[in-house]
């Protein structure tokens, strides 16, 4: 076959190749279903639960594969505002420039950031029964104003107070320095990296305060602190010790009930969000999210750490989309 007629034959057969093969749009094949893979990227809060919604997702879906990873709620925004990923994992609230810039944002749970010491700390039993109030907190992390803890109450040991915070752009920092009246910046403390990093600092110091989610402290198993960890009360009404109705943190089922029933403050108390750009609101990233909005998959969150949305929450992110 002379050479011109091969090249025009073998066009014509990639065009009828094409022509026939079923049309893929917005991560959506005629005959196959949904395609494609979805990257994600960002808060350490929400990568657990989302591990756990991707794997049954592609149960239902198995032609859809997943790359996700934790780095901060900074790098999920980062990332999907610059086209790195199609899902940025977000654990604060939105900045009015990055809603200017395409962020498109969809709570799919709650959770809170809580106070975190030492389980070893000598006077335990006298910080569960009086906690810190938000003044107390401020004068730890913002004004440094306490640098020992004898200096909050005097019946506590005469210790320099060893206080960790967050080093890379954090949900669970924004939302703690709101609590506190700041920005993360404001935040004083040795700087580390990521919720599983700060966790493990407070537990390897007897003297130690910081804060975390709520699942990188709870045990899921068994629904107590991790080992080496325990929770700080929250003095709401600031008189000094817990009254009955501030008392919730003896299990992780308890205290997710008073996230729920807004007993515990907001903040530090905030949503969990997935953010899409708001030019990429494909077939395929439509209906990843209002899976993980179904009764089913909400369902998980209680005893994964989260509390999930109600029916009327709910129904206002689905109506989004």
């Amino acid at each position: 076959m002379p050479v011109r007629k091969y090249v025009i034959h073998s066009i014509l057969l990639l065009f009828l190749a094409v022509s026939c093969a079923p049309k893929v749009k917005e991560g959506y094949d005629e005959k196959k279903g949904f395609v494609g893979t979805i990257s994600i990227s960002g808060a350490f809060a929400l990568y657990p639960i989302v591990v756990l919604w991707s794997e049954d997702f592609k149960k239902i879906h198995p032609n859809v594969r997943f790359n996700i990873s934790a780095g901060g709620a900074g790098k999920g925004i980062s990332d999907v505002l610059s086209n790195m990923v199609d899902i940025g994992l977000v654990s604060r609230d939105l900045h009015a420039q990055e809603l200017t810039r395409g962020a498109f944002p969809v709570h799919v749970a709650k959770d809170a950031v809580v106070g975190t010491f030492n389980a070893s700390h000598p006077n335990y039993d006298i910080l569960m029964q009086r906690g810190l109030s938000q003044q107390e907190l401020i004068g730890v992390f913002v004004k440094n104003r306490y640098r020992l803890w004898s200096d909050i109450d005097r019946r506590l040991v005469r210790e320099p107070i060893e206080v960790y915070v967050r080093s890379d752009a954090a949900g669970a920092a924004e939302t703690w320095a709101k609590f506190l009246g700041e920005r993360q910046e404001g935040l004083k403390g040795v700087g580390i990296f990521g919720d599983p990093g700060l966790a493990q600092a407070i537990k390897d110091k007897p003297f130690a305060l910081g804060f975390n989610n709520l699942n990188y402290v709870f045990d899921l198993k068994t629904k107590k602190t991790a080992t080496g960890l325990a929770v700080l009360p929250i003095d709401i009404d600031g008189n000094g010790e817990l009254d009955r109705d501030e008392n919730f943190y003896d299990s992780l089922d308890s205290l997710t009930s008073a996230v729920a029933t807004n007993r515990y403050p907001s903040p530090p108390a905030r949503d969990l969000t997935f953010v899409i750009h708001k030019d990429k609101k494909t077939k395929l990233l439509t209906e990843f999210i209002r899976f993980v909005l179904e009764k089913e998959q909400q369902g998980y969150l209680l005893d994964n750490g989260y509390v999930p949305l109600n029916n009327e929450l709910k129904q206002i992110e689905l109506n989004k989309l």
